[in-house]
């Protein structure tokens, strides 16, 4: 049996993680936690998520709940996820990273805890997303220059980064494929009169509305033709399921800082 720690447990992707942690045979949620002050502390983390009484009440203090035989599951915000991770660090537990937003400088810190604990981090833990990164890098480096590189993402109204992790990501896969220096070749949307489209520019587009769990295309084009990828997420389970099968992974795994690809064998 795999004991998890939820963070955020009363938040959007931590009640579906509980949830769908219920009904694996092989998890169980033993530790929830919210930041201090929040509505849910003191109440059951199984009601929370609408599943029933799990015995588990959402605490305040995340420090008494990690342990070296559990994993802590990780959907927060930038800072309080180093935070979590710090203390995880310390007590030697493993712990699953689906926080996007991070800074460089904050993903340099991650990478230092993950020597003294197994991590994995991913902007996107969805199966699906994972294996799009694999065969972006084929089609870019099969398509190469000739072709023209668009990106576009769309989330829901709440979501509060731009572009998304995953956006990102996929920009930068497709940029090390094609031997471009991202920094130089990403343009972050367009506006007035900018000009010709440079021959080497990734454009990355961010578009905000309603619910939307995640949609995330890339449009390959040149004249005469275009290929277009494209990955929809229809519910915040598809990263919930992908996280809990993380989970089973790096409970087991040496430490050091993983990705999905690890996870996946890919």
């Amino acid at each position: 049996m795999i004991e998890l720690v939820i963070a955020g447990a009363a938040g959007r992707m931590g009640g579906r993680l509980v949830a769908l942690a219920r009904e694996a045979p092989d998890l169980r949620v033993a530790g929830a936690f919210e930041r201090a002050g929040h509505p849910a502390i003191g109440r059951d983390a199984g009601e929370m998520a609408g599943v029933g009484t799990l015995g588990i009440a959402v605490a305040a203090d995340p420090t008494p709940l990690l342990a070296p035989d559990r994993v802590l599951v990780e959907f927060t915000a930038p800072e309080p996820t180093l935070a979590h991770v710090r203390l995880a660090a310390r007590q030697g537990t493993r712990a699953v990273v689906g926080t996007t937003g991070l800074s460089a400088r904050q993903v340099a810190e991650l990478t230092d805890l993950a020597r003294e604990t197994a991590i994995v981090f991913s902007p996107n833990m969805s199966v699906g997303v994972n294996l799009a990164f694999r065969v972006l890098a084929l089609m870019a480096r099969a398509l190469g220059d000739a072709y023209d590189v668009e990106i576009t993402e769309i989330h829901h109204r709440l979501k509060k980064d731009a572009p998304s992790g995953t956006a990102a990501k996929m920009a930068e896969v497709i940029a090390e494929a094609l031997g471009r220096r991202l920094d130089d070749a990403a343009v972050y949307g367009r506006h007035g009169l900018v000009g010709e489209r440079g021959a080497k520019e990734i454009g990355v587009h961010a578009l905000r509305g309603g619910d939307i769990a995640g949609e995330h295309t890339v449009v390959f084009s040149t004249l005469g033709e275009r290929l277009e990828l494209t990955h929809r997420a229809h519910s915040r389970d598809t990263f919930a399921h992908g996280a809990l099968r993380a989970a089973r992974w790096v409970r087991s795994a040496a430490p050091g800082l993983h990705s999905m690809h690890d996870v996946l064998g890919l």
